[in-house]
């Protein structure tokens, strides 16, 4: 087990493309720490620096007190599993799982006791003897997994490795992954687009965004407590609706947020200094609820998703072409298409941003 420390890292193509763009990151010994961003945001590269695939531009790693900046993949301690499962077809599962052993010299009796190890943990040793043609997606990424396993590195790297898989299992095997890990006590390193994943896995999440981590902290702390808009929108499914609000005036114990033409809502607090510029209201959709049109913010409904535990509500405020979702349960009834209906915010889980996106605070 080893801890992870990144100082000042840049990654520069020819041409001055800017991909990875300074970024300090501290992961612990033994934490689950997930990379998640849109695609293109450099997350993928900073993972293949760690692993030595690609060369810094600028900026120091550190695993555990060693700096690894010149150190050869191999001999980093680190072990990578990729989306693609990379299988010698040719081998069977327990050959595939022992390679990088037998090329390390091991003897026969070391490489059976550690594949027989990973695959018991792995839950895959009735496959030790098949090809990989007769395996499923699945157990071919347990054996993808399992061939990092048996390296014991310090530091396991995850690229997106469930992508392949379909919905039902690539949720079996995020169960899996949590297990592992708890079982094993690694530094694990995940990259992934999916913010479901990021939410499920990780210990923390650092969010990339065009080079730069937006911002790092716990699902829970990150999706109650965003830095700034793209954060707030990019974390949660459905994502979370912004509404823009055309003006806001002290009242009676709070702020009240004008919605126009739509109507208006109160929060509790005020702010600290008079923001500047046209602000933004952030709202999840389990946060809004559905009310009397007078009674509420004005919409008219335009689309209902039936997911069996509950419904989702498409609307669009009055006179606005903004467009918001409302959770709502799936034995609410009363609601179609076509009719109009009054949203109405729980105040106190309203977030507000600056025209720049910056969160701001309401005391």
């Amino acid at each position: 087990m080893a801890s992870l420390t990144l100082r000042g890292i840049t990654k520069r193509y020819e041409g001055s493309i800017d991909v990875i763009r300074g970024i300090d990151l501290d992961i612990a010994d033994g934490e689950f720490a997930v990379f998640v961003g849109p695609s293109g945001c450099g997350k993928s590269t900073m993972l293949r620096m760690i692993a030595g695939l690609e060369d810094l531009t600028d900026g120091e790693i550190h695993i555990g007190d060693r700096l690894i900046n010149d150190v050869p993949p191999a001999q980093r301690g680190v072990a990578m599993v990729f989306q693609s499962y990379a299988l010698y077809p040719h081998m069977t599962v327990g050959e595939n799982m022992g390679f990088a052993l037998k090329l390390a010299g091991q003897s026969k009796a070391e490489i059976s006791a550690a594949v027989g190890r990973a695959a018991e943990i792995l839950q895959i040793t009735h496959l030790l003897d098949r090809k990989p043609k007769a395996l499923s997606g699945g157990q071919r990424q347990r054996v993808a997994i399992g061939r990092a396993i048996v390296r014991k590195p310090g530091v396991f790297l995850f690229d997106e490795p469930l992508s392949n898989l379909d919905a039902s299992l690539r949720m079996q095997m995020r169960i899996e992954l949590s297990k592992l890990h708890k079982e094993l006590g690694s530094t694990m390193i995940y990259v992934t687009h999916d913010q479901v994943e990021a939410m499920t896995l990780g210990d923390r999440i650092a969010v990339f965004n065009a080079g730069r981590i937006e911002q790092v902290g716990t699902p829970l702390d990150l999706y109650a407590r965003p830095a700034n808009k793209f954060v707030a929108g990019f974390l949660g499914s459905p994502r979370m609706n912004f509404i823009q609000v055309t003006g806001h005036e002290r009242a009676a114990g709070g702020t009240r947020l004008r919605v126009d033409p739509a109507g208006a809502i109160d929060v509790p607090g005020g702010f600290a200094m008079a923001p500047s510029g046209p602000l933004m209201l952030g709202i999840r959709p389990e946060h809004l609820g559905v009310t009397r049109v007078e009674e509420g913010l004005a919409a008219r409904i335009d689309l209902l998703e039936h997911l069996g535990d509950s419904m989702l509500v498409h609307a669009t405020l009055r006179g606005t072409d903004n467009t918001v979702s409302i959770r709502v349960p799936a034995s609410h009834t009363g609601l179609r298409a076509g009719i109009d209906i009054g949203l109405a915010p729980q105040s106190s889980q309203v977030l507000l941003f600056s025209e720049a996106g910056e969160a701001l605070a309401l005391h």
